[in-house]
């Protein structure tokens, strides 16, 4: 892949198409080679977009808690799945509980619930028992929900118990390469799932996978389009990373310019919407989360809410996840000139 555009003038050209809301194929695919001070213009741009819309520069700290690692997909990029071997928890109400009255005393009024994808009819019922007993003991905490896919039923359950938003990556838009990361399953019914959500009256957020195996600069645009089409309300892109004990274990790393390109241009294309700095960033690259908060990033995620002896049980693309502390979000939303 190349590494820079062919001038100055090419580069400034597509800066202003950008800023005039010219999102051609063309337009975004130059805009995601941009390195070097084409990049620093590009992220000028988007932090423009964000401040514009979020005037006070203040990002939304969420907490999140790992409610469960049981995963019914067979992702071929990730730690978890049906074909891992590893040993499975659920955190039950009582526990739950703690982890959220920690939380809450902490300050935050954000809660993130994230598990592996698991559709069973007990797990969902556990989930919207645990929402309904936040929403009843702090009724001001807002629950995002990170389960996967479910069936309308089950979106509409959690959504009657409390939940707020929703989070539904599509990964990627190019349906062959979808099937081919994730074999159990089709980007058909993910977009209808991520319908299902916005029905059911979930505030959703999607996004990409940047780097998978396979993956084209030309999909990377084409995953551009589709969340500026799908007008949600959250967003998000994430590096690749192969997972030591994946089907990709062996693959190279997703580019980390890439990625922060991508993030920039999600956030010039929908500059309304929250986008957080992923802990991926940090993994794929030294101050990987303080560039993405350079590129357009609004959100950050502390990873205080799993106990301890069972962080290493979640591990998603890595055995050695990062899990940022508050401290370290406060230091680079500080130097980022944002505010917690």
């Amino acid at each position: 892949m190349p590494i820079a555009m062919k001038n100055a003038t090419t580069a400034d050209e597509v800066l202003a198409a950008l800023r005039a809301g010219d999102f051609s194929h063309e337009a975004l695919r130059a805009a995601l080679l941009m390195r070097g001070g084409e990049q620093e213009k590009l992220f000028e741009l988007a932090r423009e977009c964000r401040d514009r819309c979020f005037p006070d520069k203040r990002v939304e700290v969420r907490s999140v808690i790992e409610i469960s690692n049981i995963c019914r997909q067979g992702c071929r990029y990730c730690n978890m799945g049906r074909k891992r071997d590893y040993e499975h928890y659920i955190i039950q109400l009582p526990a739950f509980m703690k982890l959220v009255e920690h939380i809450y005393r902490s300050g935050r009024r954000v809660l993130l619930l994230q598990s592996g994808e698991n559709s069973a009819q007990s797990f969902v019922e556990h989930v919207a028992l645990c929402v309904e007993e936040v929403k009843k003991r702090y009724p001001d905490m807002l629950v995002i929900l990170c389960l996967g896919n479910l069936s309308r039923t089950q979106y509409h359950r959690l959504r009657q118990a409390g939940g707020d938003r929703y989070i539904l990556k599509f990964e990627t838009s190019n349906p062959e390469l979808y099937s081919h990361i994730k074999p159990f399953d089709k980007l058909d019914r993910r977009l209808t799932c991520l319908q299902w959500i916005t029905e059911e009256g979930f505030t959703a957020s999607t996004g990409n996978i940047v780097g998978l195996p396979g993956q084209t600069l030309d999909d990377i645009v084409e995953d551009l389009l589709l969340i500026k089409k799908l007008k949600l309300s959250m967003m998000s892109c994430s590096p690749f990373i192969p997972a030591e004990n994946s089907e990709f274990g062996d693959q190279p790393m997703g580019d980390l310019d890439t990625a922060l390109n991508t993030m920039a241009l999600l956030r010039i294309m929908n500059p309304h919407t929250l986008m957080p700095t992923t802990s991926a960033l940090e993994k794929v690259g030294h101050d990987g989360q303080y560039r993405g908060l350079m590129a357009g990033a609004n959100t950050v995620t502390i990873h205080d809410g799993t106990p301890e002896d069972l962080k290493q049980l979640f591990p998603i693309y890595s055995v050695s996840r990062v899990r940022p502390t508050q401290e370290h979000f406060e230091e680079i939303v500080h130097r980022a000139g944002l505010k917690m």
